[in-house]
């Protein structure tokens, strides 16, 4: 068993690389979807590295929560099954709609992707399994549950919606790329990501735990620089794509 303090310590680490790795993400192209290159190495399936990326933080995060020996409240299981719920359409929905079936992934970036669930799954399974505190039925009445709980759905609405249009650009025999419309797409290039930068404080603001937050502090390092490169692509590839939209947060970037 990890002490609360060396847990601590390992997650203040986490944090850190996280706000290390964020100014180094504005700067490259993560070389997988629209931006894939062949300069990363070996690649493989699209759909079926998207499938391997994201496994692992349901078996390390279930195994972490269900092995310990924290009490598990209602609150507790339903921050789990929120996390679950995510990851359900993330692994069995989200690779099954994607029209680029020939298109390839790094292995690299599995790897990668491989080592942050692995550590994102540890250390949000470890807390709610073994060190967490006990959440009361009173905590389902709490301002920071309700409001995050809102959060997290609105937030998971906006991410599948957005995902739909984009998916429903190539309808029938279309292929290549297209300009979005619809939704938040009047105002951003990746309402998307913004969903889920939104689903995913909102699971940390209703948990209200350093280990939720440390999960939305990494999701924001690695979507915003994200959609700044989709802002960036979508510019160079068409002449007429609407000026007023910003990247990812409406008026702001």
């Amino acid at each position: 068993m990890i002490s609360e303090q060396l847990f601590s310590t390992f997650l203040y680490i986490w944090i850190a690389l996280a706000i290390v790795i964020f100014p180094i993400l504005l700067k490259i192209i993560v070389p997988y979807g629209r931006h894939t290159s062949s300069s990363w190495g070996p690649k493989i399936n699209n759909r079926l590295g998207w499938i391997l990326m994201e496994v692992p933080v349901v078996i390390v995060f279930s195994w972490f929560f269900f092995t310990g020996d924290a009490p598990k409240s209602i609150p507790v299981y339903i921050f789990y099954g929120l996390f679950m719920l995510h990851y359900a359409n993330r692994i069995f929905v989200f690779p099954f709609k994607m029209r680029s079936q020939s298109k390839q992934m790094p292995w690299s970036i599995i790897i990668m992707a491989v080592f942050f669930n692995f550590f994102n799954g540890f250390f949000n399974g470890y807390w709610f399994g073994t060190l967490s505190p006990a959440y009361n039925l009173s905590w389902l009445y709490d301002p920071r549950f309700i409001i995050g709980l809102i959060l997290f759905f609105v937030g998971m609405y906006i991410n599948i919606s957005s995902d739909n249009i984009l998916f429903n650009l190539r309808n029938g025999d279309k292929k290549g790329y297209y300009i979005p419309y619809g939704g938040l797409f009047k105002y951003i290039s990746s309402p998307n990501l913004f969903g889920e930068i939104i689903e995913w404080t909102g699971w940390a603001l209703m948990s209200w735990c350093l280990p939720s937050f440390s999960f939305a502090i990494w999701t924001m390092a690695n979507l915003i620089p994200r959609a700044v490169d989709h802002h960036r692509w979508y510019y160079h590839r068409f002449t007429d794509y609407p000026k007023n939209r910003k990247a990812i947060f409406p008026k702001l970037l």
